[in-house]
């Protein structure tokens, strides 16, 4: 998946486990597919995962998660990951890796989204709860939640990278609008920051959210990019905006972040990862910018 990734293969995952978690020593492991990108993913017999970062930029997502899901857990109307406890570096692994109690259902796609509306209408409820919630100490904007005048190297250099998909000239003119949109107004929100391929549903309906690592106190544009993905229909995007009151400045903003995140993963995961590349050339279709 990465170049400079860390292999974490059954053998150390076991020897890991064993060790620091000797009451789960005879709990069979399996991959949990789809594999992760950030992390290994390994189920723990029925009831528990076990999330090991595989690259640097995710080393601190374990203690985060440790930290936040269970002030999160109960306040949100999906269900969050349970921490049970957090692994620490050895045998040559390097990083904090977490251990959370398993969450049933299937991650969602187009194909199990039985009601995009409805979906959408579920992930209202979820965008406008998080907006509510204090962010007092909350992890500082990162990533894609921080405003668009921060990213506008790394934005840049993504639409450069995707040169081979996308229509350089339209990308940037997506770009240069989420740049000079009035940027988010009032105090930052708490964000999920990685929406797509993260819920999780039950019966075709959302019940809970997993990855939590990029979660912070930024700009609700990250969170309402997600209406770019594949999950959504033009009419389900309509009900997205207009029952969140989306204005047309968070509007572009939105779009800056799909496109920079499309833009930033095809050419990246275009050999290891077909989901994630279906995705970002789904998403830089609905923007209009793809070849």
């Amino acid at each position: 998946m990465h170049h400079d990734e860390v292999d974490v293969d059954e053998a150390l995952a076991r020897r890991l486990i064993d060790a620091q978690f000797p009451a789960y020593a005879d709990a069979p492991l399996r991959i949990v597919e789809p594999w992760g990108t950030d992390h290994a993913i390994w189920r723990l017999g029925d009831d528990h995962v076990v999330r090991f970062p595989r690259i640097g930029w995710a080393a601190g997502q374990p203690e985060l998660e440790a930290r936040w899901l269970p002030w999160l857990s109960g306040r949100l109307p999906v269900e969050v990951p349970t921490p049970v406890g957090l692994g620490s570096p050895a045998f040559g692994y390097p990083f904090r890796w977490g251990v959370h109690r398993w969450l049933d259902g299937h991650p969602a796609t187009p194909d199990g989204v039985d009601d995009p509306v409805g979906f959408a209408r579920s992930l209202v409820e979820l965008v406008h709860t998080l907006r509510e919630l204090p962010v007092d100490d909350a992890p500082p904007a990162h990533n894609r939640a921080r405003p668009s005048a921060a990213r506008d190297r790394s934005a840049r250099a993504a639409i450069e990278s995707a040169r081979e998909f996308v229509d350089v000239g339209a990308a940037l003119t997506v770009w240069d609008a989420a740049l000079a949109a009035a940027p988010h107004v009032g105090p930052p929100a708490w964000v999920h920051g990685d929406l797509d391929g993260n819920c999780l549903l039950r019966d075709g309906r959302l019940t809970g959210l997993l990855d939590w690592g990029s979660a912070c106190a930024g700009d609700p544009a990250v969170d309402i990019a997600t209406m770019w993905s594949p999950l959504f229909t033009a009419e389900s995007r309509a009900v997205f905006v207009d029952a969140l009151e989306v204005d047309n400045a968070t509007l572009a903003r939105s779009r800056g972040v799909a496109l920079e995140q499309a833009c930033a993963a095809l050419p990246y995961y275009l050999h290891s990862y077909p989901g994630i590349v279906a995705r970002a050339r789904h998403q830089l279709g609905e923007l209009g910018v793809a070849h």
